[in-house]
């Protein structure tokens, strides 16, 4: 029997080979993968050219083959054989450049000589390779014929969307992305683990609905939101970014730019529960798609809960970002069950939501003094407190503590609340 961390990297390594990035044959037979694992999720499509806020979005791209010879003959830059050997989105081209005009179209790595960069140019047509610096080195002068085969068309842009629902409407929403070649923390790790908590959810009875989004970085969220972002700022109760979830190292914990949402409480009180101690970063150090999630005018509740933060270890955007060298399925089980803990949690809270505006009524429903006088009012005070709390992003029993009231009292009045229809669960 697998292990969900197994089953995590069993997926992952179907998935490897394929060449994805913002669009393209390589992500869309991602998807279908993910489809045969989750048979609800949906495969839908944004147009190339559409208007997306301020962005457009891009043509799709998909590659052929592309390589160089050397002067000796010899084949190097494969993309057959690595994918990360071409610059993303490169155009086609073919010719014989020296040495000295074909360094200005190479990227390596001075500092970790062994590594092949990961290097794209979605929004500016040019063409590069890349390679490690050790093979850089190693290149002599003399006339090099580039190949690469590309095309560039205007079709779509694609991504997976999934919705579990359950008993409220109000969402718990997964975002993950799925657009980089051959590197397994800072993409792979993210979408097998939506699918096992996808996977995970649908045995359950859940109170809350779990959306999961399966989208190419930055255009895929702007993209989305620019067609739902009414939707999302109604229906999400707190959202999380899967990201870097693979290694083993110590977790780490970015916050939404309001800092104080659900989805923050959720995820510190999951570390406290676990006994975790995070590193503890600032909304400053964001860099995947929290940033659109959560900017102005969006402000959803947003934040990132991540093993290896990406950019602050070594093999992030690298060749070196390999399963089983980074990623283990031991590290996936460990987000597994910090998430599983996280929705146990989350299921078994409440965040009561008023649907007034201003303090509503009470005395007409038999809830308050009918005479004002000093005296009068004994719990009044802290009921009043505490519907001052229930705003839908407050825990109930943090609501209660806040108001000072005992908890038989509260949640007598919390109940008639309901029954009066001026409160919402």
């Amino acid at each position: 029997m697998y292990s969900p961390g197994q089953k995590m990297m069993k997926l992952a390594k179907e998935l490897w080979p394929h060449n994805r990035s913002i669009s393209g044959v390589g992500l869309r037979d991602s998807l279908g993968i993910l489809k045969r694992e989750v048979n609800d999720l949906e495969i839908k499509k944004f147009e190339s050219g559409s208007s997306v806020f301020d962005w457009t979005v891009p043509p799709e791209w998909n590659v052929r083959e592309a390589y160089i010879l050397t002067p000796e003959g010899e084949k190097i830059c494969d993309f057959s054989k690595n994918n990360l050997h071409l610059v993303g989105y490169s155009e086609s081209f073919e010719g014989v450049l020296s040495l000295r005009d074909l360094q200005a179209h190479l990227h390596s790595l001075p500092d970790q000589p062994e590594a092949i960069p990961y290097v794209t140019s979605y929004y500016f047509r040019t063409w590069g390779f890349c390679l490690s610096e050790l093979d850089r080195g190693n290149l002599v002068d003399g006339d090099y014929r580039v190949v690469i085969s590309s095309d560039f068309s205007d079709t779509s842009l694609d991504y997976g969307e999934l919705l579990i629902k359950g008993t409220s409407s109000r969402e718990i929403f997964f975002s993950t992305y799925l657009c980089h070649p051959s590197m397994a923390n800072n993409e792979l790790s993210g979408p097998v683990l939506a699918v096992e908590l996808a996977k995970y959810l649908e045995k359950l009875d859940n109170f809350y609905s779990y959306r999961f989004v399966f989208l190419p970085e930055t255009i895929g969220s702007i993209a989305y939101m620019a067609e739902n972002l009414a939707r999302m700022k109604s229906d999400i109760l707190a959202g999380f970014v899967l990201t870097c979830v693979g290694d083993e190292r110590q977790y780490s914990y970015l916050p939404s730019r309001n800092g104080g949402t659900v989805s923050d409480s959720l995820a510190l009180g999951t570390f406290r529960d676990l006994n975790l101690s995070p590193v503890l970063y600032e909304w400053n150090d964001r860099g995947s798609d929290e940033r659109q999630y959560c900017a102005p005018g969006a402000d959803l509740p947003v934040c990132s809960v991540m093993r290896s933060k990406y950019g602050e270890y070594p093999e992030y955007h690298t060749s070196l970002d390999t399963l089983g060298g980074v990623v283990t399925a031991q590290g996936l089980q460990g987000s597994f069950d910090f998430f599983t803990t996280l929705i146990r949690k989350l299921e078994r809270q409440r965040y009561p939501r008023m649907l007034v505006i201003g303090e509503p009524q009470l005395g007409k429903r038999g809830m308050y003094p009918n005479t004002s006088k000093k005296g009068a009012y004994g719990d009044v005070e802290g009921f009043m407190d505490l519907i001052s709390q229930l705003d839908g992003t407050i825990e109930i029993e943090s609501a209660i503590d806040k108001s000072g009231l005992e908890r038989t009292s509260a949640n007598e009045f919390l109940s008639r609340l309901h029954e009066q229809e001026l409160l919402e669960w």
